[in-house]
């Protein structure tokens, strides 16, 4: 069959409107300045975990006993004072988000999501454009190595190159083998941020959290985005000495429990300790009269 000039013009004016009228997935822009929600978790977050509650965490031996000999007193090393917090951990703490996109200058494809956070002044490049993962070899930093891709409006992202942290900021580590899968869901003005980590080193099951963001475009002059950080000798002591707790040292180990009337042993965590039905047979103490 033979087609005419027009037909032809006809055909390709059409398929073109095809290709540009539908996009190939739908993309919600995540872009904005965003402030946390701090309500989920509020003690944990703010005010601070206490110290050995690693209840609801599904940690294992070498976890416990690394956090078990874990004194705060550590923070005032200057080698820790300004100690950046991973990529799973430092969308918990208060801090300025701000969302924004790289394009191609060419295509107008979307190559990158940056996440520019104030605390510790950290920048997640989230690569949207197809590229792997990089081999063990390549050096581990602080927010990781982030890819992203769209699930119709969520965008879900894959951390791996994790440095070394915590999962909870009373000495619970994470190790530098742990990685992270995420999801940003955007509702209007609102962002709900879902976080799931493995850690096969001091994890025995994924943990998962969320936080929620509110959009704050006037954020610029209630808060700085900047995190000034400079490490000073606070207390003085003998160079190498570490703070820390010998096995079976650690003084605080029967006051938290005693105080919330709680078990020993609901208190020493573990994967069991996530779900309500464990408590119910595990987790009061008898009081002691």
């Amino acid at each position: 069959m033979n087609m005419g000039r027009s037909g032809l013009a006809g055909a390709f004016l059409a398929i073109a409107a095809i290709c540009t009228g539908a996009p190939a997935s739908a993309q919600m822009d995540l872009s904005g300045k965003w402030r946390p929600q701090l309500h989920e978790d509020f003690p944990e977050r703010i005010p601070g975990p206490e110290l050995v509650d690693y209840v609801g965490l599904p940690i294992n031996d070498s976890a416990r006993m690394f956090a078990d000999s874990w004194d705060p007193a550590r923070l005032t090393l200057p080698e820790h004072q300004c100690r950046v917090h991973t990529a799973p951990y430092i969308h918990r703490g208060p801090h300025n988000l701000r969302i924004s996109e790289v394009r191609d200058p060419a295509t107008q494809i979307l190559t990158e999501i940056r996440l520019y956070i104030s605390t510790y002044e950290q920048t997640r490049v989230i690569y949207m454009d197809g590229r792997p993962h990089p081999n063990d070899l390549v050096p581990h930093t602080w927010m990781g190595f982030s890819t992203g891709q769209w699930d119709g409006d969520m965008l879900k992202v894959h951390t791996t190159h994790l440095k070394q942290n915590w999962i909870r900021r009373n000495g619970l580590p994470q190790s530098d083998a742990a990685e992270m899968e995420e999801v940003f869901i955007r509702n209007g003005d609102m962002m709900t941020h879902m976080w799931t980590l493995k850690d096969p080193v001091y994890l025995t099951e994924p943990l998962t959290k969320n936080e929620n963001y509110l959009l704050n475009p006037r954020v610029e002059g209630q808060a700085a985005w900047t995190y000034p950080c400079v490490a000073v000798v606070e207390v003085p002591r003998e160079q190498g000495d570490v703070p820390h707790y010998l096995p079976g040292q650690n003084q605080n180990m029967d006051e938290l429990y005693k105080r919330w009337n709680i078990s020993h042993e609901a208190f020493r965590g573990g994967a069991a300790t996530m779900y309500p039905e464990w408590f119910k047979t595990h987790g009061v103490a008898e009081r002691t009269r």
